[in-house]
């Protein structure tokens, strides 16, 4: 035996009750989760379809979660938000959903918070340089570029 811990499907169905508790989790970490815990493909459709059907595992609840943190403490951008929320198998319908917990002005204004703060930061004479540097840093949070250009245009001169 390789000392690897092994579960009956009860064991693994509480385990994740609570993984699923602690935090809004997307139907690929569960998978991931019981993959680690070397559970079988039956096993693991047992759980994650118990998981659903108690509201322990609710993907539009993730995406909506998911949006709300990271628009709110990292401050990305509706492109970053979507390709994040796709790379975890999120279905259009549940990121379109989620994309609507964002506040229009409240959007506007952290970018335009953003391009403020960046372009104190940026110490560059060349003022062309300067606004590729704040705009990529930007564009890498996943800010659209019209969006960026617009604002930086107002701003940089």
């Amino acid at each position: 035996m390789d000392g690897t811990k092994t579960y009956t499907v009860d064991e693994a169905r509480k385990k994740l009750e609570h993984y699923c508790a602690y935090q809004e989790r997307c139907h690929k970490e569960v998978r991931q989760k019981l993959r680690d815990m070397r559970m079988i493909p039956d096993a693991m459709d047992v759980i994650i379809v118990h998981l659903i059907a108690h509201n322990f595992l609710n993907e539009e609840r993730f995406a909506q979660a998911f949006v709300r943190g990271k628009f709110r403490i990292k401050k990305w951008g509706k492109i970053r938000l979507v390709r994040e929320l796709k790379f975890r198998d999120i279905s259009k319908y549940s990121i379109d959903t989620a994309l609507k917990e964002i506040d229009l002005d409240d959007y506007y204004n952290t970018l335009d918070d953003l391009v403020q703060k960046r372009i104190a930061q940026v110490k560059e004479p060349n003022v062309y340089k300067k606004k590729k540097k704040v705009a990529d840093y930007l564009l890498y949070r996943g800010w659209e570029s019209h969006l960026v250009y617009e604002r930086l245009n107002g701003v940089v001169e």
